[in-house]
């Protein structure tokens, strides 16, 4: 078992698709007449699976099957705002080969589903790939439950305690809490302070900030 593992939450963490997520629901809200401020579609969708997105935007249980049918319209939205201005977080790459010469094991946890991990992974053209991938369409609670993180950690042969999440939101910073993990913040869709938590070691704008952090140093020293 591998002493020490990195768990990546997808949007706003490894790719900056947050301000496209936040135009794609704009769009499929108007078009399905629905009404209420964006602020709050983000802050009820931030983290969550589809099939939970769709549950709290229509204020009903939505049947699985239709869930489905909205989740493909507005995902496909996002993936047709976001391809031609596709962009990495800050540094993101150059972390991930510098973990993974370091024989870090990393995985992805994300509410996103398998079409959007998919498009990521597509555009991002990592020479290094995640050894272990958890989506939100594969059955398991959202944010703020720890299921997805469990799960990846699980899958990277590493116990909880001696895993780290890296997130953008509130939500995934509470899920790796209540995973018993710790956390490093990325604050491209939050502001620092709403990341702050005992359990955050770090948080910065983007990778190339972090890697200058002691606390981060010293994690990637065998911390």
């Amino acid at each position: 078992m591998h002493k020490l593992g990195f768990i990546f939450d997808m949007d706003g963490t490894m790719i900056d698709s947050m301000g496209y997520h936040a135009k794609s629901w704009a769009l499929f809200c108007e078009a399905h007449g629905l009404t209420p401020p964006l602020p709050k579609v983000l802050q009820m969708t931030t983290g969550r699976t589809c099939v939970e997105c769709m549950d709290l935007l229509f204020e009903r249980p939505v049947d699985r099957r239709e869930a489905l049918d909205y989740v493909h319209h507005k995902e496909s939205l996002y993936r047709d705002l976001f391809e031609s201005e596709f962009r990495e977080v800050k540094g993101f790459k150059a972390f991930i080969a510098h973990i993974t010469e370091r024989g870090l094991p990393w995985a992805m946890g994300t509410a996103g589903d398998k079409t959007n991990i998919a498009f990521a992974l597509k555009n991002l053209q990592l020479a290094h790939p995640p050894q272990f991938i958890v989506g939100g369409d594969e059955g398991y609670r959202g944010k703020p439950e720890p299921d997805i993180f469990l799960a990846a950690a699980r899958g990277l042969g590493v116990a909880p305690s001696n895993c780290v999440v890296f997130e953008d939101a509130p939500f995934g910073i509470e899920a790796a809490r209540r995973g018993g993990m710790r956390a490093i913040g990325l604050a491209t869709s939050h502001s620092p302070h709403e990341l702050d938590q005992p359990h955050v070691l770090a948080v910065a704008n983007d990778y190339d900030a972090l890697r200058a952090m002691p606390a981060v140093l010293d994690l990637l020293n065998g911390g």
